[in-house]
């Protein structure tokens, strides 16, 4: 597939901070790789190797995480805000870089969906669309921004958080658009501008060919701390085609150099346990349910970790308890002390024996 592909990573992340504060949203690991990686692999699915990366927040970032694309079997570009200019502002800032006359995707930086990208586009170009908005099913659509469809999936009414009175399905914004390019010319050059709550609202109220396509995949937003933890959880259960890498011994999944203690042991589910490159497990160490490990982190004796994410060089002490909680980089956990659920705790923090978080 020739389209290219444009990534929308300006924002700053406020919602997943303090972990967005040292590193952008979309370059966090999960599982031990950065998050772009899986949305990556999506695109070469399905024939995509051309992409650009919206940037704003850290732009530098990106480039010194991921380079040409090369080592990713992709084709990088990058264009950089000087000042923040919404989703719209953003993709008018790439036009340069787009293909006059080619439909191209667009992708939010920070929701993994397992899209039929050539499915998508085969609807896109047989109802001769300007837009193709991505939607998804929600169990709770009062959290997002419901979109309304006629039966020939023509969109009709986007409504912001509805109140369940004006619920009449569970459909809403996916964060993935096949644009034509002429409908570029909407967006003005060089100010801030929205894609939902400027542009699609505009080509609505002048009879604009504004379509859906709703995609049946696993679809999550990362933008929050549960939702950033939760991720890892889904990947490890298998509910999402994507996997973790490792050597496999029973429940854990092995970086090189980890090193494991005597008398391990397991509980709580089915879950999968990954330890990153040069872990170490101290002896009786316990592992319940799902849980992420970074590269050279230590576990000390006697701890218990329970679906929690531990991200690179963390020191988590003897008999320590962490549970449904996200631990930041290069962070000293002291004997004994517990994190518990929804703790999120800033990279670099200490926490002395015997704190309850």
């Amino acid at each position: 597939m020739s389209m290219k592909a444009v990534i929308l990573i300006g924002g700053k992340g406020t919602r997943l901070r303090p972990f967005t504060i040292d590193t952008p949203k979309p370059l966090l690991p999960v599982l031990n790789r950065p998050f772009l990686h899986y949305q990556f692999e999506i695109l070469k699915a399905h024939g995509i190797k051309d992409v650009v990366l919206c940037t704003s927040y850290q732009s530098e970032a990106f480039r010194r995480s991921l380079g040409t694309g090369a080592a990713q079997g992709l084709r990088l570009k990058y264009v950089v805000e000087r000042d923040p200019l919404g989703t719209g502002g953003a993709l008018k800032n790439a036009q340069a870089l787009l293909a006059p006359g080619e439909p191209f995707l667009v992708l939010n930086g920070d929701v993994l969906n397992t899209l039929d990208i050539t499915a998508f586009l085969k609807q896109h170009r047989k109802l001769r669309a300007a837009v193709t908005i991505a939607l998804t099913r929600v169990k709770d659509p009062t959290l997002y921004g419901l979109v309304k469809t006629d039966d020939g999936g023509r969109i009709k009414e986007f409504i912001e958080k509805p109140s369940w009175d004006e619920i009449e399905s569970n459909t809403i914004n996916a964060g993935a658009y096949i644009f034509d390019p002429e409908t570029l010319a909407h967006i003005p050059r060089g100010v801030p501008f929205s894609l939902e709550r400027q542009l699609f609202p505009h080509l609505l109220s002048h009879e604009g060919r504004v379509f859906s396509f709703v995609s049946t995949g696993y679809w999550i937003d990362i933008g929050t701390i549960e939702r950033y933890r939760q991720v890892h959880m889904d990947i490890l259960a298998g509910q999402t085609p994507f996997s973790a890498a490792g050597r496999k011994t029973g429940r854990l999944l092995l970086g090189p150099g980890v090193k494991l203690g005597k008398d391990l042991s397991f509980g709580g589910g089915a879950g999968q346990v990954v330890l990153g490159s040069g872990v170490s497990v101290g002896d009786f160490a316990r592992f319940s349910g799902s849980v992420c490990v970074g590269p050279r982190c230590s576990v000390g004796k006697g701890a218990w970790l329970s679906d929690c994410v531990v991200l690179e060089g963390t020191k988590i002490g003897d008999g320590a308890r962490l549970e449904r909680c996200v631990i930041g980089a290069g962070c000293r956990i002291g004997a004994q002390a517990a994190l518990t659920e929804n703790t999120a705790l800033a990279g670099g923090s200490e926490v002395r024996s015997f704190s309850v978080l």
